[in-house]
């Protein structure tokens, strides 16, 4: 049997990159999914086609691969329209088992030119449209009286700062929480509240570096694995937190990014790692290209070789001692080589 078979799902923003693959992915595992997806009414007529052209090619995958699909128009951040879409998903299956908050947009803008409309817009996608939604997948789970899965597609941005990207970055912090306090509160009642926080991933929205070979290569120098993930990997992980296999797992956010997580900065021995003094000076004198990039190293004048305190014959020995020589970095006066004294 399928590991999620005769469940009913619900996905919102699954018109399109992760949230379509997951809506694909839980279809293929065994669930009816109900695909819900947006429109602009301002929109332009390529931005329509190309959203319906998602929704058809998803409903198509998720048919062909068992499930019952339903298309369910809703803008997440309006109460009425979401409290609508569930009673349609109701009328349709009549259950619930699965929430996956996909649902997001972001505006980029310097923060100090960011409009109070902007940010409200961006919160009120991210935030509160996984808020409502999942206000009415806890009522359903509780009326139904069984367990219940609620996944919130986060972002590594939930704990990494993003600048420019000010209301997608708090809107993912707030749903870091969101999550958290959720678990916490409907643990014992069998409903698990859980998250995922895709890093660098191949999707439609980021087409603008994914299709230039510099910047795609910018993009994945910064991620230990050094490559960008894919949808798929991401719906792998969605499947997994909604499966039974995932029961004993709630409040957490599962982060598949590569590594982007990890302080990758990290991934090149800092000072405090290198062997010995000498060693420690010499990186103090010139750091790697991380910590300077190469026209500012250009500007900076660089000193001979450095020579310890204890290879310098005119200093006294011994233990804490604090000379004239304590104004230099470890202990290394500039200007001097390496066994010799100051004329």
């Amino acid at each position: 049997m399928k590991a999620l078979q005769g469940k009913v799902a619900l996905v919102t923003g699954g018109s399109s990159g992760i949230g379509q693959a997951i809506a694909i992915r839980l279809g293929a595992d065994g669930a009816s999914v109900a695909i819900n997806y947006v429109g602009r009414s301002a929109g332009a007529v390529s931005t329509k086609e190309a959203i319906e052209h998602g929704v058809e090619m998803c409903m198509k995958q998720v048919a062909e691969a068992g499930g019952r699909p339903i298309l369910v128009g809703a803008d997440v951040s309006d109460e009425h329209a979401v409290e609508q879409m569930f009673d349609r998903v109701m009328r349709e299956y009549g259950r619930l088992d699965i929430l996956v908050n996909n649902a997001g947009i972001q505006i980029a803008e310097d923060s100090h030119e960011l409009s109070a409309a902007d940010f409200d817009k961006v919160l009120a996608v991210n935030l509160r449209g996984a808020f409502l939604c999942a206000r009415q997948a806890v009522l359903a789970f509780l009326a139904a009286g069984r367990p219940g899965v609620v996944v919130n597609v986060s972002s590594v941005h939930q704990v990494i700062p993003k600048p420019r990207f000010l209301g997608y970055s708090v809107s993912k912090g707030g749903m870091q929480n969101l999550t958290r306090s959720l678990a916490l509160e409907y643990a014992a009642r069998g409903i698990r509240v859980n998250g995922i926080g895709p890093g660098a991933t191949v999707t439609p929205i980021n087409r603008s570096w994914i299709d230039d070979p510099v910047k795609r290569r910018m993009v994945e120098s910064h991620i230990p694995m050094r490559r960008a993930g894919d949808s798929a990997e991401m719906a792998a992980a969605v499947a997994f937190l909604c499966s039974d296999e995932a029961a004993y797992i709630t409040g957490q956010t599962l982060f598949i990014d590569g590594g982007l997580t990890l302080y990758p900065s990290f991934e090149t021995t800092w000072s405090s790692e290198l062997p010995g003094v000498a060693g420690r000076a010499a990186l103090e004198r010139r750091p790697p290209g991380y910590f300077w990039p190469d026209r500012l190293l250009r500007a900076v004048p660089q000193e001979k070789e450095p020579v310890l305190l204890a290879q310098r014959s005119d200093l006294p020995a011994g233990p804490g001692w604090q000379g004239r020589a304590g104004q230099y970095p470890l202990g290394i006066a500039p200007g001097e080589q390496r066994g010799q004294g100051k004329a």
